[in-house]
């Protein structure tokens, strides 16, 4: 895999990272399936193997035992992979999660800290914060994070789902190397807000989560109730009901040009997201899934695929919202 520049801070990284929610249970609901270790640390050696040493995680999967099981799997070669976590959903002295933001200045402080116990290593490559905290302006939090750079505990700092605003007034305050938002072909708000503009004329990375769609592009679902009782994604507004099955539409048409390209769906919704100039990492735990995402990093589109694939599911289609109303609150827009 090609490395690129993520942001111009001087982070560079392959093309194509490594999702890692997925690899532990988390908090009483399915994420994606069973968990398995012996597999999930397997995966993330042969993505090494690939080229693929960028793996993301937080402390809110688990919570913590994800960046606990990264620990495990990358013991003894810390220096190979680039790790980026999150923080700012509160977790407590007893290791639970409280469901509240947190990202004051002591907040910050604590959270990194048991971050960085928990991944058995004394730096973290890309730190970001998970959610703003409404309760904290984001200078204090951003200004607490610069304070672990110029200590050397964290390498870069970032964001995850917010304003272009909210982007600017944290840059002002310290550079930020990437911002992290959903984005596929079936999840496009930031370009429809201007977010990634705003990227753009600020040169800071942006990094798109579930780039497939939470697994939907996979074509494996063929209705909602292939997810299992306590899959989370039951509660997300594109796999329920009526939208599940428009949805479905759009994706067999996806499916068919595919199939003329020879190959996967999954592969050349990747490579959409790749052409856009965009590092996905789409999550996996097997070694087979992960084989098939970043043969996704040779596939080359014209301008007249990508505009085909974007004639399908124009900006603006009703896909669904990505989260349920509560957790939609939780996204700085």
């Amino acid at each position: 895999m090609k490395r690129v520049k993520l942001g111009s801070q001087g982070l560079v990284v392959p093309e194509l990272g490594l999702g890692c929610m997925g690899m532990t249970a988390m908090a009483h609901m399915d994420i994606y399936g069973k968990a398995d270790e012996t597999e999930a640390i397997a995966t993330i050696h042969r993505s090494l193997e690939l080229g693929g040493n960028f793996l993301d995680t937080a402390d809110l999967y688990g919570p913590l035992v994800n960046e606990q099981l990264i620990a495990r799997a990358i013991k003894g070669r810390r220096d190979d992979y680039l790790i980026a976590t999150k923080f700012g959903w509160e977790i407590d002295d007893s290791d639970q999660i409280t469901w509240q933001y947190r990202a004051d200045k002591a907040y910050v402080r604590k959270a990194a800290e048991r971050s960085l116990k928990n991944l058995d290593t004394d730096y973290i490559d890309l730190y970001y914060l998970h959610r703003l905290d409404p309760k904290t302006p984001i200078e204090e939090t951003v200004e607490a994070m610069s304070g672990l750079v110029k200590e050397g505990k964290v390498r870069y700092i970032g964001l995850s789902e917010v304003s272009s605003e909210t982007i600017r007034r944290a840059h002002a305050i310290h550079p930020i190397t990437a911002v992290q938002t959903e984005y596929s072909l079936f999840e496009r708000s930031a370009e429809e807000t201007g977010i990634l503009r705003t990227l753009d004329e600020l040169g800071i990375g942006f990094v798109a989560y579930s780039p497939l769609g939470r697994g939907f592009i996979t074509g494996e679902l063929k209705s909602p109730d292939d997810l299992a009782a306590d899959d989370f994604r039951r509660s997300l507004p594109r796999f329920q009901g009526e939208q599940f099955y428009k949805n479905l539409e759009l994706l067999g048409e996806i499916q068919a040009m595919a199939v003329e390209k020879q190959v996967t769906t999954s592969q050349l919704a990747l490579a959409w997201v790749l052409a856009k100039g965009v590092v996905p990492i789409p999550g996996t735990k097997r070694r087979k899934y992960l084989e098939e995402n970043i043969g996704a990093t040779e596939i080359r589109l014209s301008e007249e695929d990508l505009e085909r694939l974007e004639s399908i599911i124009p900006l603006g289609t009703q896909t669904g919202d990505r989260y349920d109303q509560a957790n939609m609150q939780g996204i700085d827009q």
